[in-house]
């Protein structure tokens, strides 16, 4: 087992995760940077690609290699002997498994024999639907007796996986962002980044313009946007929508676009695009508490968001009549956007109020603070038994192989 490193200050943590961009790729890496500066050794194992094991090395983390698909299947058995693998070489005083696969293969993995975080970043069975959504939520019930804690994002989070029948060891740190990153432009950055819009895109410099920002795909609901996005335009003709991401649908969502509507891709930063909107629209289906609402607030900007998970939670009591829907409701969806494009003076006293709110109970160095503080209660709890039989109710895992192979250096550690 490896030896502590000279000037550690506290636990060696191994994080997994299987999403390596998009938001849970930003938690991972802001929990790194505050681990790494508070003096822990802190490993991440995720896929190659997407932009997690570039931003997690920056942040100070030794980068592992974990070979993972998105969904359960064929490859399963190789997932969790790879995290064994990474366990037992590295030898993690903690285990903080991120999103539903990896806290899938960790969980069979090790089996409550290393302490073990695991932090939904939304419910499995949220994302599916009929017998896949049975079998996810079995999965989640058994599964909790191998987590020494469920860390949820936000108590919606933990209230809906309660409620489920999910009866976890339950911590929640709500999600916080960099309130000195994000935060409002002035008047001569605005007028550069509409410039910059204008001559990339065509968008014209004084048009009302809605910007959402997220992966494409069935979870973020940018087809909804776009079902209510000629209503909109009736309403404010002038409106210009930008979609800011990448992902599985967006061929399908480039066939049913208006001639008014951006795709621009993705952005690893999204500061500039908060800079240049009116206003930010997160139409998503299912979530544990989304980052984009708070970085957008955060930087001064209204936001328009559907009433899933953790939304409301995220919003300042007084905004929601303005700002929150029912989820999958373009026509509701093309009302609420159109009062606050047509409605600059509004807009204003939202963006103001969104800033104080994030500032005050969305800050991500208290979230940190408060994921270590979790680490150190998990790490002195006494461990959990595995008193489950070896059966899984995820088809494929009822007897998952012990793993023979030996490691490959060259293939496990690739950053750092």
């Amino acid at each position: 087992m490896p030896q502590k490193k000279r000037g550690q200050k506290g636990p060696t943590v191994l994080h997994v995760s299987q999403p390596s961009d998009g938001g849970v790729a930003r938690v991972v890496t802001d929990l790194v940077r505050h681990q790494t500066e508070a003096g822990m050794r802190v490993y991440v194992a995720c896929p190659p690609g997407g932009v997690l094991s570039e931003t997690a090395t920056e942040a100070g983390a030794d980068v592992l290699l974990w070979h993972a698909d998105r969904h359960p299947g064929l490859l399963l058995p190789q997932e969790i002997s790879g995290v064994r693998r990474l366990v037992r070489r590295f030898g993690p005083d903690l285990v903080h498994a991120h999103s539903a696969k990896a806290g899938l293969a960790v969980r069979l993995a090790l089996r409550g024999r290393t302490p073990t975080v695991f932090q939904p970043h939304a419910w499995s069975f949220d994302a599916v639907d009929g017998p896949a959504a049975r079998l996810a939520l079995r999965w989640e019930r058994h599964a909790t007796r191998w987590a020494h804690r469920v860390l949820c994002v936000s108590e919606d989070e933990r209230q809906r996986g309660q409620l489920a029948g999910v009866d976890g060891p339950w911590t929640v740190v709500r999600n916080g962002i960099d309130t000195e990153h994000f935060r409002p432009a002035d008047e001569v950055a605005r007028h550069r980044a509409r410039a910059r819009l204008a001559a990339l895109y065509g968008v014209p410099v004084d048009a009302p313009l809605a910007v959402c920002v997220g992966r494409l795909c069935r979870q973020k609901g940018q087809d909804l946007l776009l079902q209510a996005w000629p209503a909109v335009t009736d309403a404010v003709p002038d409106a210009r929508l930008v979609l800011v991401g990448e992902g599985p649908q967006r061929d399908t969502l480039r066939d049913t676009a208006a001639e008014n509507v951006v795709f621009a891709g993705e952005s690893p930063d999204p500061v500039l695009w908060y800079t240049a909107a009116d206003l930010v629209v997160l139409p998503s289906r299912w979530e544990g508490m989304a980052l984009v609402p708070l970085e957008a607030m955060a930087s001064g900007r209204p936001v328009v968001v559907t009433d899933v998970t953790g939304a409301r939670e995220s919003l300042p009591v007084d905004h929601i009549p303005d700002c929150l829907v029912p989820p999958e409701d373009p026509g509701a969806l093309a009302r609420a956007v159109s009062t606050l494009l047509d409605d600059p003076g509004l807009r204003g006293v939202l963006g103001f109020q969104g800033r104080h709110h994030i500032r005050a109970r969305y800050d991500v160095r208290r979230t940190a603070d408060e994921v270590i503080r979790l680490y150190d209660e998990v790490l002195t709890d006494e461990p959990v038994e595995d008193t489950a039989p070896q059966h899984s109710p995820v088809p494929g895992t009822a007897r998952v192989p012990a793993d023979r192979s030996a490691p490959d250096d060259r293939r496990e550690h690739v950053g750092r």
